[in-house]
């Protein structure tokens, strides 16, 4: 019955346009995003999937001035979605490169399906599956937080596709569940989604992204997200969503670093502290997880041809909470490997 109710409300809801919430002043948005303005415009990559039909969401953004030769696919997180990175987006075009932005499966401007077996193997296999659509056959792979994860398996699986893996922020950098956070069921998670709230996430991000600093272009993505969460498509939407927190939370990454065959840079804001769980956590255990000045240190040592990049007191999105730092940084990394 659940799968009827989410497949039946998938296709009422696949054209909707953002909306005024009752409210008057908070926007919520369509099943795909729909109303919320991309920096790019947004193309559709429709594919077959476990027995169903599914469109990407993706933007990609050719080098302005003199191109290098050289593609980056950046990779978003959770609570972002492939416009979370407008800033990035520009820099890179401006210093030559093409730029492709995907929303996965289930985030963003892409399909929420009603039933779904996530896996960051399945996510790898849908990235690889658009970039041979757009003939790009290798590239530098930028992961940020969830993103991260997704961007290890991906160069996990295809090393020879990887010219060079970014990791920025990323979670999984240590397995929460085997240091005593406790589980949650997809029906505990779903429950959890439905109650997101704008002011809920503007604490959370406030307190765990941005070291308790807020500034008002934050807010732009805070709308992002709850704007989605919120919309006509609330319950598709928070679905997919404990469907993704199962995946991110049961199969970490962790273990398989070491194993990575890539030039590999970690890129850290120190100050973070996100550790999915962490909520509902122990005290004891809540005090030993997601200490990124710690983790950076030990998980560097654990890949091949790894670099640590630090940036001391910023949080868990330094391209959005300082910019130019972080992008004078990955320049300069991006220019230690060539094709």
């Amino acid at each position: 019955m659940r799968f009827l109710f989410f497949a039946f409300l998938a296709v009422q809801l696949l054209s909707v346009a953002g909306i005024a919430s009752a409210e008057g002043t908070a926007k919520v948005y369509g099943v795909e995003l729909e109303g919320f303005q991309y920096p790019y415009p947004v193309g559709h990559f429709k594919f077959a999937s476990q027995g169903q039909e599914l469109q990407m969401g993706y933007m990609d953004v050719p080098a302005k001035g003199k191109p290098n030769g050289r593609t980056v696919v950046v990779m978003h997180g959770k609570n972002f979605c492939g416009a979370s990175w407008e800033a990035t987006i520009s820099v890179l075009a401006d210093a030559g490169f093409r730029v492709i932005a995907p929303d996965q499966i289930g985030f963003c401007t892409s399909t929420k399906p009603a039933n779904y077996q996530y896996s960051f193997q399945q996510l790898a296999f849908n990235t690889m599956a658009l970039l041979k659509k757009l003939g790009v056959s290798r590239s530098v792979v930028i992961g940020h937080s969830t993103g991260g994860m997704l961007a290890t398996r991906f160069a996990l699986m295809y090393p020879e596709a990887v010219e060079k893996l970014v990791m920025v922020n990323p979670i999984g950098l240590e397995d929460w569940k085997a240091l005593g956070v406790p589980g949650r069921t997809v029906d505990q998670w779903y429950e959890r989604e439905q109650k997101l709230s704008a002011d809920g996430v503007r604490q959370y991000e406030k307190s765990v992204y941005y070291g308790g600093r807020w500034k008002p272009e934050y807010e732009r993505w805070v709308d992002m997200l709850t704007g989605l969460n919120q919309g006509p498509g609330h319950k598709l939407v928070a679905w997919n969503s404990a469907l993704i927190y199962d995946m991110i939370f049961t199969q970490p990454v962790v273990y398989e670093f070491p194993l990575l065959k890539v030039p590999t840079t970690l890129m850290l804001g120190d100050a973070d502290t996100t550790a999915i769980g962490s909520d509902i956590a122990s005290p004891e255990v809540k005090a030993k997880i997601g200490r990124y000045k710690v983790l950076g240190k030990e998980v560097i040592k654990t890949i091949p041809q790894g670099r640590l990049v630090e940036f001391p007191g910023y949080g868990h999105a330094p391209q959005i909470e300082a910019p130019d730092m972080f992008h004078k940084a990955l320049l300069e990394d991006l220019e230690r490997v060539k094709n």
